[in-house]
C-alpha cells in the first residue's frame, strides 16, 4: 500500500512539473512572438483605420477607480489624437444591466473629445479571444491596433496574428506592480490557456450580423 501511495505521489509531482514547464513555455513563446509588434511609442505604431480598445471595469471591487481602465482610455486618446487611427472599437463585458464596459469606455472617450461616431461598441467582448475574433468576423477588420497594458497586448496580438490578422499593440501605462499583482499572476494562466483555445478552435460566445465600419 505504501508503495502505491508513493507511486501516486510521484505521478502527481511529475504532472505538476510538466504543468509548470508548460506554463513557463507558453508565457515565454507568446512574449517572444509578439514582442516585435507591441510598443509604448506611438511612432512605432503604423497608421491603421481601426483600433481595438480592450475593456475592463472602471472601478475596482472596493469602489476605487481602476487604473487599468483610465490608463487604457488615455492611451486610446493619445493614439487617436496622433492621427494614427480613425475609429475605436470598444469591446468589453456587458453581461448585466448595471455593468457595461463598452458604454463606460465610450463615455470616457467622448469626455476627452473623441466623436461618438468614431466609437464602435462591441458589447460581447467577454474574453480577449472574443474581442479579437469579433473585430475580424463581425466588424470586418483584418488590420488593427490593440490598446491595453503590455502584458495583455502580448496575448491579444498573438491571438490576432494566429487568426491571420495584421495586429499591433499600443501599450497603455501599467499600474503599480503591487496593485497589479493579482492581475499579473492571473495572466500567466491566461497566456497558457491561449494554446488550449487555439488547439480546440474555441470561438467567441456570441456571433451576430456584420457591422460595417466606414
Amino acid at each position: 500500500m505504501k508503495k502505491v501511495i508513493k507511486n501516486i505521489f510521484k505521478f502527481f509531482l511529475l504532472l505538476l512539473a510538466v504543468g509548470i514547464i508548460f506554463i513557463a513555455w507558453a508565457n515565454y513563446s507568446i512574449r517572444k512572438e509578439s514582442n516585435a509588434f507591441v510598443s509604448y511609442r506611438i511612432a512605432d505604431i503604423p497608421e491603421t483605420k481601426t483600433a481595438l480598445l480592450l475593456g475592463t471595469g472602471k472601478n475596482l471591487s472596493n469602489g476605487m477607480p481602476n487604473a487599468y481602465f483610465y490608463n487604457r482610455i488615455q492611451a486610446a486618446i493619445d493614439l487617436y489624437k496622433s492621427g494614427k487611427i480613425q475609429y475605436i472599437i470598444v469591446s468589453g463585458d456587458n453581461s448585466t444591466k448595471d455593468y457595461n464596459e463598452p458604454e463606460d469606455m465610450q463615455l470616457a472617450l467622448m469626455k476627452y473629445g473623441i466623436p461618438k461616431e468614431r466609437i464602435v461598441l462591441d458589447h460581447a467582448g467577454f474574453r480577449t479571444l472574443d474581442s479579437v475574433i469579433r473585430a475580424k468576423e463581425i466588424f470586418g477588420q483584418n488590420k488593427l491596433v490593440i490598446i491595453s497594458q503590455k502584458f495583455h497586448n502580448e496575448r491579444a496580438v498573438f491571438l490576432a496574428r494566429k487568426n491571420r490578422m495584421e495586429a499591433y499593440g499600443y501599450n497603455a501605462n501599467d499600474v503599480n506592480k503591487y496593485a497589479g499583482l493579482k492581475t499579473n499572476l492571473r495572466e500567466y494562466l491566461a497566456k497558457t490557456k491561449v494554446y488550449w483555445d487555439l488547439l480546440f478552435g474555441v470561438q467567441p460566445k456570441f456571433g451576430g450580423e456584420k457591422i460595417i465600419i466606414p
